[in-house]
């Protein structure tokens, strides 16, 4: 320590400029509200069950004449896919032509607590694909997440009704050895877990769980350099607002993708069953595109990755994203990389 001197007059002096800065953060915090989500035009074509459909208005003279469907996740509001202007995965997909419709899911009230995969599947999915069936054929399905997964189910449970399918980060495989999640559920008590809805708070919990430094800690250190700029504020707010703000999830809905998903891995190793029905990877014979992010932590890409081979189609392409799970649909160049495969993919085969 002897040869180390402090300039204390300079540490004082950016010890100050950081209060200040701080001051300045926690007024334009307390003046900014909650920013809504992109709001990018669309309209309500059907209500039903749980599950809304929406069709967005295309921003191109001649879009797709192909319809797709856009699957999210129960876990989280689909908000995500169009979180603002700028980082708007579904105006992206609407600029490069995709004519793009969208599931968002209902949360369950207590009554629902008894709503299981086939309702959701074959009863909301299916009702919004057969309306776009009898009005446009054989229609593109795309997920996110595990609404991904359950594409990939309805595909292979409905191949008729489905053209060409697009999963995003979509796990196959639940038991790779990066899978945190499913390591994480094999302590938890299932039989517990599916006596009532499970609360959207400790659904956050356990998935901040999994990343703790980075997902609670350390983005705050950041925030302070992005207080004195208001757009970077706004997004900021943005997706705390959509990751504190997860639904409700239905209680036997949960526990059966818990138990037959994440447990016994049925549909990576078969015997996969939904609502009766035989549920295989080996009925989905339409052309299919993987994209797995490369730094997922939540879908780990061996997971994604596995889907390779399990299909009955000819036509199977994978691309590897730069970026996390969430950061693909909202960063720049990898949202864009995304939204343009897509389109081009779609329209080679439509």
């Amino acid at each position: 320590m002897s040869g180390l001197r402090l300039d204390w007059a300079t540490l004082g002096a950016e010890l100050d400029a950081f209060e200040a800065q701080l001051k300045a953060g926690a007024a334009a915090l307390s003046q900014a509200g909650a920013p809504e989500p992109g709001g990018t035009p669309r309209d309500q074509i059907l209500h039903t069950g749980k599950a809304r459909l929406f069709r967005y208005r295309p921003l191109v003279a001649s879009p797709q004449a192909v319809p797709t469907l856009l699957v999210y996740a129960l876990v989280n509001r689909a908000s995500m896919a169009d979180l603002e202007p700028e980082r708007s995965l579904i105006r992206s997909l609407l600029e490069q032509g995709v004519d793009l419709h969208l599931i968002e899911w209902e949360a369950p009230t207590p009554i629902d607590a008894s709503r299981g995969l086939d309702d959701y599947l074959h009863g909301d999915l299916a009702a919004c694909v057969s309306l776009l069936n009898r009005q446009a054929g054989p229609i593109n399905l795309m997920g996110i997440c595990q609404g991904g997964t359950f594409a990939l189910c309805y595909a292979a449970l409905y191949p008729a009704q489905v053209r060409n399918l697009v999963t995003t980060v979509t796990p196959v495989n639940f038991h790779t050895a990066d899978d945190a999640l499913s390591h994480l559920l094999t302590h938890i008590d299932l039989e517990l877990l599916g006596r009532q809805n499970l609360s959207g708070d400790i659904l956050n919990a356990l998935f901040l769980s999994l990343k703790p430094f980075r997902l609670m800690h350390q983005k705050y250190v950041g925030l302070v350099a992005q207080l004195s700029d208001p757009a970077s504020l706004a997004t900021f707010l943005r997706m705390e607002q959509w990751i504190f703000d997860s639904p409700d999830l239905a209680a036997r809905a949960l526990h059966e993708f818990a138990q037959l998903f994440y447990r016994e891995n049925r549909l990576f190793v078969g015997g996969l069953k939904i609502g009766g029905r035989a549920c295989e990877l080996s009925s989905v014979n339409m052309p299919v595109l993987n994209i797995f992010a490369q730094d997922d932590h939540l879908v780990p890409p061996a997971s994604a990755q596995a889907l390779a081979g399990l299909t009955g189609s000819t036509d199977y392409t994978a691309l590897e994203v730069p970026g996390g799970h969430i950061g693909i649909y909202v960063g720049g160049k990898s949202r864009r990389l995304v939204a343009e495969t897509v389109a081009r993919w779609l329209a080679a085969r439509s």
